[in-house]
């Protein structure tokens, strides 16, 4: 599976589908998501966190998305009620899964 393939199916979980086995089987167990507002050094912390509080009434429209062999990014317009902003991630993938997100947005926005 491609890196975008991954990325977009880990966005399809998030904004889409809520499908958190399916999120699971994408991330490596020792998954390091770094954004401005969150860390977490493995997949259990981090899918904890979004059943936690899930993106409801959010939308993303993608902007530009580019891969190479290892690593995908997007860069997307994400939306909910009182917030629109450009946001970018990317991701680095190891053994068909993804290892790291790197997610980077205005927080001041929020």
């Amino acid at each position: 599976m491609s890196p975008l393939t991954l990325a977009q199916q880990y966005m399809d979980c998030l904004f889409r589908t809520n499908n958190w086995e399916r999120l699971r089987a994408i991330l490596a167990d020792d998954l390091v998501f770094e954004g401005p507002l969150y860390r977490f050094h493995a997949a259990e912390d981090y899918i904890k966190s979004l059943q936690d509080d899930p993106l409801t009434d959010c939308e993303y429209t993608p902007i530009y998305q580019f891969e190479d062999d290892t690593s995908a990014a997007l860069v997307y317009r994400f939306s909910k009620p009182g917030v629109n902003t450009i946001m970018a991630q990317t991701f680095e993938i190891h053994k068909a899964q993804i290892k790291r997100i790197l997610l980077v947005f205005d927080s001041k926005n929020f």
